[in-house]
């Protein structure tokens, strides 16, 4: 089976947070480079595919039945001068291989610490990618394409599991 991850800048946040890292970052900052990712996950991702965003953008951003809204919920996260704290992250999925036997099961959320100064804004801790593999029931063989590789953190959980399965 072949899967995606997809996790670009926040909506907004692209030439603010990454332009010094990618000239096209800017692009981001429109919702339509969103809605054009997802386009392309959900046709040349049948088999499945995640996409990390920002919780205030899931009004606009939840275009199909089909995806479904998991939860990273960050056990420390930047305190931002507002009433409400947003301390999570949707992780939206859709596909995946099914097995509805499938021990140990996996849940919908994960809580966890986020990465602190690993290179890039918003790069993802390992037991996060982990997961993503977990949520999309990846197995040997198949394949995931990370679509914003950045710190390359998709490619280790692949190696981690790799080794997992192959020592089992």
């Amino acid at each position: 089976m072949k899967f995606a991850y997809a996790d670009p800048p926040y909506f907004k946040q692209g030439k603010k947070r990454y332009g010094e890292f990618h000239p096209d970052a800017a692009i981001w900052d429109n919702r339509s480079a969103h809605l054009d990712l997802i386009h392309k996950l959900m046709m040349e991702y049948p088999d499945g595919w995640a996409m990390s965003c920002n919780p205030a953008d899931l009004s606009w951003i939840l275009v199909s039945s089909e995806m479904r809204v998991c939860s990273w919920v960050k056990t420390f996260h930047q305190i931002r001068p507002t009433t409400v704290q947003f301390a999570w992250e949707p992780v939206l999925l859709c596909g995946g291989r099914k097995d509805n036997k499938r021990k140990p099961m996996v849940r919908d959320w994960i809580s966890g610490v986020a990465t602190k100064r690993k290179g890039l804004p918003g790069a993802k801790p390992d037991y996060f990618n982990d997961w993503i593999l977990a949520l999309l029931n990846y197995q040997d063989g198949d394949e995931i394409d990370d679509l914003f590789p950045g710190t390359n953190g998709m490619a280790e959980a692949v190696k981690r599991f790799n080794e997992r399965t192959r020592t089992l």
